[in-house]
Parts: C-alpha cells; structure tokens; sequence
C-alpha cells in the first residue's frame, strides 16, 4: 500500500477541518462522487483499526482502511490553489471515477 499526500493538501485538511496534532483522518471510497455517479475519496475524523494503513504527515495521522486499499494504493493527493481544488491522481486507473470500466493494462 503506497499513498502520497503532499505538505499542501495536509495543510489544508488541517485549516478546513480544524485538526490538531493527533488526531486522525479517514481517507476511503465514496460511491457518488460530485457530478460523476462514481467513485470518489470521501474524508473525515475517525479513528484506525489495527489493520489500517496510517501515513503520519504534520502531526496528523491519515489513514486507509483494508476495504478501501483498492482503490487509494498508488494515489497522489495534492492541493492546486491555482484552480482552489485538491487533486487526486490514481495511475491506475485511466478514469479514477469508474475504476472498473477503465482499469489500466499492465504492459
């Protein structure tokens, strides 16, 4: 399991949801997401299982569950504040919004 978070997005993470140091962060699929009907990463306040994978990044621990691994291994997540908007990019997946029909071909 492998995931990237850059100092930008953890930034805002921490100024948007008012997080201090310690606390921890769900990141996990999303059925739905905005404007597609597909998938998404979703985030919110919760606490790790014994199992989770937990990258600590500026005091804060983030973390992805077992059941979401499929989906977050291999992601990139960063902050654009030129557009104002965070960036997921999953090169797995030719289209990270519906992973199943575009599902990359190992060469």
């Amino acid at each position: 399991m492998q995931l990237l978070l850059s100092d930008s997005v953890v930034t805002l993470y921490k100024e948007e949801m008012e997080l201090k140091n310690g606390e921890s962060v769900r990141l996990f699929v999303r059925v739905g997401g905005v404007g597609s009907g597909g998938f998404s990463v979703g985030v919110m306040r919760d606490e790790p299982s014994p199992n989770s994978y937990i990258l600590e990044k500026q005091g804060i621990a983030f973390f992805v569950t077992e059941d979401d691994f499929w989906y977050v291994d291999g992601m990139t997540i960063d902050y654009n504040s030129d557009l104002d908007r965070v960036e997921f990019n999953q090169p797995r997946f030719l289209d990270a919004a519906h992973p199943e029909e575009h599902i990359k071909k190992e060469a």
